[in-house]
């Protein structure tokens, strides 16, 4: 199989996903975080950066590993014990490792919250949940029973690993206007915000106990789908894209977190 130069794929995600537009978290470092020395032959996708996706990866043959979770979460850091070992592993097997977290939630096709949308049949009409400058999530009307909605997510989401819960609600009510905020979305902030926009019911990866609480007096159903599992599409839509530019093969690594 043919290499592809791993700065022509870098350079198009950089563009495809406007990397140096989106305002994000220091820790983040959108972008080509680890290099190699012969380019792309095969593409690894995953949600996290870590010792078990990295060696997955290099079992699967991969020279690049797509992730949404990148190196550089817990700060600055010694390089030993796994730490090192993740480094030195991907180093020595050229493995180059590409990251890209909100601007991956953000894109209007590729990201997390509208390919979450589309898995569950759900059409936006606009954007929600502000980071910085930008609305990370997206938003649209419907008209069905709450419970459907919490059946669809729990049919994404369980067989990823994760166990959803939702926020008390009757089983008589029905959705009207929903929102979707991947990851860690749920907050004080967010909801304040859902029930200025009319928001009825909002789609979360994960969110603290007093989320739940805040919801039932604003009269806001969370479905709590899972921070893992949310975030699992952008990877995979991002990998696929490479596969349709560049004609490199990818695999899905699922490593998942149980959150």
């Amino acid at each position: 199989m043919p290499l592809t130069p791993l700065a022509d794929v870098s350079a198009f995600l950089d563009e495809r996903l406007a990397v140096g537009d989106i305002p994000d978290y220091d820790r983040a470092l959108n972008g080509l975080q680890l290099a190699n020395l012969n380019g792309v032959r095969r593409v690894a996708a995953a949600v996290d950066f870590s010792l078990q996706t990295v060696r997955e990866a290099i079992g699967l043959g991969a020279d690049l590993l797509l992730v949404h979770h990148g190196m550089f979460w817990a700060g600055l850091q010694p390089i030993v014990s796994s730490h090192f070992e993740r480094l030195q592993l991907a180093i020595a097997h050229d493995l180059a490792v590409y990251s890209s977290h909100l601007p991956l939630d953000y894109h209007v096709e590729l990201g997390n919250n509208a390919q979450l949308a589309q898995a569950l049949s759900l059409s936006c009409d606009g954007r929600f949940g502000r980071h910085g400058s930008l609305e990370i999530g997206v938003t649209g009307t419907a008209d069905l029973d709450t419970l459907d909605l919490l059946d669809r997510v729990r049919a994404f989401s369980e067989p990823l690993g994760t166990h959803v819960v939702a926020s008390s609600y009757l089983p008589s009510r029905r959705t009207r206007r929903w929102a979707i905020l991947t990851g860690a979305g749920a907050s004080s902030e967010t909801l304040r915000k859902a029930t200025e926009r009319c928001v009825d019911t909002l789609i979360v990866g994960e969110g603290p106990h007093h989320t739940a609480i805040d919801a039932r007096e604003r009269d806001i159903v969370v479905i709590y789908a899972g921070h893992y599992a949310t975030e699992t599409l952008g990877v995979q839509a991002l990998a696929a894209e490479l596969q349709s530019v560049f004609s490199l093969p990818w695999t899905f690594v699922h490593a998942p977190t149980g959150l």
